[in-house]
């Protein structure tokens, strides 16, 4: 399978030169009800401290303020915005790191860019037009990751017939093709599978088996499999543990065989421990004798 080559981005001033190392997305949970018991919500020094802990390892900054974990309820534009304007600015004024914010509305990705935010985070795959407008005037980065429904419903949407990875490269196809139509520049977008979004376990296995495939695509992948329900079921089989701190050794191994995969991003709760298993991974998978 050719693999294409993806041009180097610069975002803010970094730069991101794709199969050069594995870059780390660091999550911030601004909700109540984060389902991995993260949640930060309003509190303000509880999310520096985070920042904080990040800081060292991170290169991205993932900030969501709407919890889209399954059978989630949608929050309010100005919820969510309460929750995630002051930690942009905090973010702003105490990391060197690039921010992503993690909305699918259209006037929240707008308030955060002028806000201080440098990528935009979609896992609707900027299905609303008004957002791919923003992107496209905007010229700023999107990830855009691929679901079916909405956190309320798709998980009842897992029907890709014969082969799910068949099935999401057809639909990339025809969202790269709308996205240029829209004005997007082809080396400004991430690519996102989205694990669990609308995936069974057994699917979510496949597609990070087969993860190389995504790269005919010619774009960097975003891997996002951190404590999620699958790795819980085969950490614990029967008594699968929470979803918390106890599935950060299954993530651990996941991280690594993703990035021998191919990917090109990797979005994780626990920062400090993945950092090592980043490392290592790449250390191993990008080695070239001397």
């Amino acid at each position: 399978m050719t693999q294409l080559p993806i041009p180097t981005l610069d975002i803010a001033g970094q730069l991101f030169t794709w199969g050069s190392r594995t870059y780390l997305m660091g999550i911030l949970n601004l909700t109540p009800d984060s389902f991995s018991g993260d949640g930060l919500s309003t509190d303000l020094a509880a999310t520096l401290a985070q920042i904080q802990r990040f800081e060292q390892e991170v290169d991205i900054l993932d900030l969501g303020a709407e919890s889209t974990r399954p059978s989630s309820e949608p929050v309010s534009e100005e919820t969510e915005l309460a929750r995630l304007l002051p930690v942009i600015a905090t973010a702003r004024q105490h990391s060197r790191r690039i921010i992503s914010v993690d909305t699918l509305k259209p006037a929240v990705a707008r308030a955060a860019l002028q806000a201080g935010a440098h990528i935009v985070n979609d896992i609707t795959g900027l299905a609303d037009p008004a957002m791919s407008q923003l992107v496209a005037e905007q010229g700023v980065p999107a990830i855009v990751m691929h679901m079916r429904g909405t956190p309320k419903t798709m998980q009842s949407l897992t029907d890709y017939g014969s082969d799910v990875v068949g099935a999401l490269l057809e639909w990339f196809d025809a969202k790269l093709v709308e996205l240029a139509a829209a004005g997007i520049a082809r080396e400004k977008i991430i690519i996102d599978p989205g694990i669990g979004f609308a995936k069974t376990a057994s699917q979510n296995l496949e597609i990070l088996h087969r993860l190389a495939e995504f790269k005919s695509l010619g774009l960097p992948v975003l891997i996002g499999l951190s404590r999620k329900n699958f790795i819980g079921q085969l950490v614990g089989g029967q008594n699968p543990p929470p979803p918390g701190p106890e599935r950060d050794y299954g993530t651990a191994a996941g991280v690594a065989l993703a990035i021998a995969g191919g990917a090109d991003i990797i979005r994780v709760h626990n920062v400090p421990a993945m950092a090592g298993a980043v490392r290592v991974a790449d250390a191993i998978s990008r080695f070239k004798p001397s």
